[in-house]
C-alpha cells in the first residue's frame, strides 16, 4: 500500500510540473514590435526567444508579449540592458543594438 501510495504521489507531482511548464510555454508569446523610419515597414518578432540583433535603424521597441525584454546597446545581448515590461516601449539607439525575451 505505501508503493502504490508513493507512486501515485510521484506520478501527481510529475503532472503538475508538467502542466506548469506547458502553462510557462504557452504565455511566452506576443510580438516584439520595432519602428525604424516612417519610410520603412515595422518590424515584428513573433514569440521572440534568446537575442535578437535590433535593424540598424531601429528607433523605438515595443513589448507586446507578456514578460519582460531586456534592450541591449550591443549586437550580442552582453551589456548592460534596459527592461521594457510586457505593454511598454522604448527608445532604443540606432547602431549595433538588440534585445533578448
Amino acid at each position: 500500500m505505501r508503493c502504490a501510495r508513493a507512486f501515485m504521489l510521484a506520478a501527481g507531482a510529475l503532472l503538475a510540473a508538467n502542466a506548469a511548464s506547458g502553462t510557462a510555454a504557452a504565455a511566452e508569446q506576443g510580438d516584439v514590435v520595432v519602428f525604424s523610419t516612417e519610410s520603412t515597414p515595422l518590424t515584428a518578432y513573433s514569440d521572440p526567444h534568446g537575442c535578437q540583433k535590433l535593424p540598424p535603424d531601429a528607433h523605438v521597441l515595443t513589448n507586446h508579449t507578456d514578460r519582460p525584454v531586456t534592450v541591449y546597446a550591443d549586437p550580442f545581448c552582453l551589456t548592460p540592458g534596459l527592461t521594457v515590461q510586457p505593454g511598454y516601449g522604448s527608445h532604443v539607439a540606432p547602431g549595433s543594438g538588440s534585445f533578448s525575451a
